[in-house]
């Protein structure tokens, strides 16, 4: 099997599964991650972060940008730009307000209410969606490549972090070299530093 099938495979066996949490355990799982999450050095000292919106049965992401927006955080939302396939960044200030369906039926920013971030070298911290992941920092996405596009025009190293249930951990995902390994796991059960130091 190729390494795009085997991803393929191991993509719908972790979505199957996590699709079959209760809605309630999602959530309380999600609160336990997003605590997790906001006791992390590097999210007390990121000033600008990157986020996401979830959809399905992902972890409640929202949860982590309506913190980090308490917390006094500059935070940045994607949306997908359709003509060039890449994410384009914007500033979000109200979520009730800043957002609509896009894409896929995500939630996005809107751009007539937020501000484009055309410099993504002030970011210190991202929280990256994500299907599965290792504790040595794999990765594995949804299969667009879109944040692989993002990091790779990045010209520093934010910290990056997946929030995940622990059903996502698994021990291998076939890698490329164009995918890009995250520094910090965190799931309801643990907070794994990534065997991935900086440089």
């Amino acid at each position: 099997m190729d390494i795009q099938a085997r991803k393929q495979a191991l993509r719908q066996s972790i979505i199957a599964a996590r699709e079959k949490l209760p809605a309630a355990e999602r959530l309380r799982l999600s609160r336990a991650v997003v605590e997790s999450i906001r006791d992390l050095p590097v999210y007390r000292q990121a000033l600008t972060v990157l986020g996401y919106l979830n959809f399905g049965a992902e972890l409640a992401a929202e949860l982590w940008v309506r913190q980090a927006l308490a917390d006094g955080k500059r935070v940045l939302l994607p949306r997908v730009n359709r003509a060039s396939r890449h994410l384009d960044l914007y500033r979000v200030q109200d979520l009730d307000q800043d957002v609509a369906p896009g894409a896929w039926g995500i939630r996005e920013p809107l751009a007539e209410r937020c501000i484009k971030e055309e410099a993504p070298g002030t970011l210190d911290f991202i929280l990256l969606p994500g299907v599965a992941f290792t504790r040595e920092g794999a990765r594995l996405g949804y299969g667009g490549g879109f944040y692989d596009k993002l990091l790779a025009q990045i010209p520093h190293r934010p910290a990056l972090v997946a929030g995940a249930f622990a059903l996502q951990v698994v021990h291998e995902i076939p890698q490329e070299n164009t995918d890009r390994k995250i520094e910090w796991l965190v799931t309801e059960a643990e907070t794994t530093r990534c065997n991935f130091g900086r440089e």
